[in-house]
């Protein structure tokens, strides 16, 4: 049987040189100085989690309080290794794998009036990825009202399989961007599934790095 040969970790540097060959010093100077946080690792923030992190986003904030468990391997970023893991720790054991230099900081809660305040002092940017349409609420009215000079990006409608087109980028207020097609939900034979997921948290992504490049 072939053994196979573990590949030698680039250097910090060798990959922040590929980076900037691909996006300039100026933006690559921006991505990592960028403090984002990704509130929920379901289908939508471990996938853009996936994203930021390939991209060199410098400070990422995972927060969840859940296990991984079967039935979110059809859309999520997890394998069945990490089967009764906490999300917070496979997912930043996954991101480790593709940027062992990467600041990743963990929170495994539940995001509640209690501790929101806390949770985001330090966080720029805020990738609302919640399943439950009242979690969302909260947290993106809290974020709103109480801290206006922070950017919020949040999703609404991504279940199923139709057109890909009607996910869309939507400016709502100046610090809120909402991704999603606004409407669809999930029912029967039209659930949650990974390839509209995944679109729309390209989008939300794509929104953050486009506020990070722009505004900072």
């Amino acid at each position: 049987m072939t053994e196979m040969n573990t590949p030698d970790i680039p250097s910090r540097e060798e990959i922040r040189r590929v980076r900037v060959m691909r996006h300039t010093e100026k933006i690559q100077e921006k991505l990592e100085n960028a403090r984002v946080a990704v509130a929920g690792l379901g289908g939508l923030g471990s996938n853009a989690a996936f994203y930021l992190t390939r991209i060199g986003i410098g400070h990422l904030h995972l927060i969840d309080f859940d296990e991984v468990d079967l039935s979110n391997l059809n859309r999520q970023q997890y394998r069945l290794c990490h089967l009764g893991m906490m999300k917070t720790d496979a997912l930043r054991g996954e991101l480790l794998e593709i940027d062992p230099y990467a600041d990743i900081r963990t929170d495994c809660v539940k995001i509640d009036e209690s501790n929101i305040d806390a949770l985001f002092a330090d966080d720029d940017i805020v990738c609302e990825a919640f399943d439950d349409p009242e979690c969302k609420s909260m947290l993106v009215n809290h974020m709103l009202e109480k801290y206006p000079g922070k950017y919020i990006v949040a999703a609404s409608g991504m279940a199923g399989y139709g057109a890909s087109n009607e996910i869309k980028t939507r400016q709502m207020m100046p610090h809120f961007t909402l991704c999603g097609d606004g409407v669809t939900q999930g029912h029967r034979g039209s659930g949650l599934m990974a390839p509209r997921v995944a679109i729309a948290a390209g989008h939300e992504a794509n929104a953050i790095v486009e506020l990070i490049i722009n505004n900072f």
